[in-house]
């Protein structure tokens, strides 16, 4: 099956099944959705909903959080994966959003990282679901799924390689939705250790269930 068949297949079937697919972590603006990926950083998006509710309560504006204190932060965060270092960049982004951005999450992917705790996948997550531009945040998930689907190469070693191959091959007004579209398939589907293949429904064009299951040869 030719790459561009595979990718064709794929998109079409994502687009039946899943037309708006959204993404789980709880928020109603952008300054939430922000400190929820932020915290989400290998940490599951169950965990930090559980958080993020007493979190907003307490300092519901960048003003609120950037006025706030370690000592503030941290017992709100503390199930949380690295909630030290999470509570001092959840600070430090907040102050530089009042200082710097007027209260208001910045729309470029370059300018976002700027923030502290901020890298460039958490960057792709504002931009695509924020201001729904065409990038592509590569977790973990979308890394493995990518990978076995057999939509990017083996050889694909980072992050950026993988987001540079998708975006490459994925049209632009899809790319948003590509990105949760892969990662909800391997959050419960093509999960890490143990994939369900017997229920998926995209075996068909799955690079990783060929290899799996490769079709004898017929007698002649």
């Amino acid at each position: 099956m030719q790459k561009k068949e595979r990718y064709q297949s794929l998109l079409n079937y994502f687009r039946a099944q899943q037309p708006e697919p959204e993404t789980e972590l709880h928020y109603t603006n952008p300054y939430e959705l922000l400190v929820a990926v932020i915290l989400s950083a290998q940490c599951t998006d169950k965990r930090v909903n559980m958080v993020t509710p007493a979190l907003f309560e307490r300092f519901p504006t960048p003003a609120h959080l950037a006025a706030s204190h370690f000592d503030e932060v941290f017992p709100l965060i503390k199930s949380i994966s690295y909630p030290n270092n999470k509570a001092k960049h959840l600070i430090g982004m907040a102050q530089m959003l009042v200082n710097e951005f007027n209260s208001e999450v910045p729309a470029g992917v370059e300018t976002l990282q700027k923030l502290p705790g901020v890298g460039r996948k958490t960057a792709n997550v504002i931009a695509s679901v924020v201001y729904n531009a065409p990038a592509m945040a590569v977790d973990t998930h979308v890394f493995r799924v990518s990978k076995r689907l057999g939509l990017v190469s083996q050889t694909a070693k980072t992050p950026l390689e993988v987001e540079k191959q998708l975006v490459k091959n994925i049209p632009q007004e899809d790319i948003p939705k590509a990105h949760h579209w892969l990662i909800l398939h391997g959050r419960y589907v093509c999960l890490a250790r143990s994939p369900k293949c017997g229920s998926c429904e995209i075996t068909a064009w799955c690079r990783y269930y060929e290899k799996k299951h490769p079709i004898s040869p017929k007698n002649t």
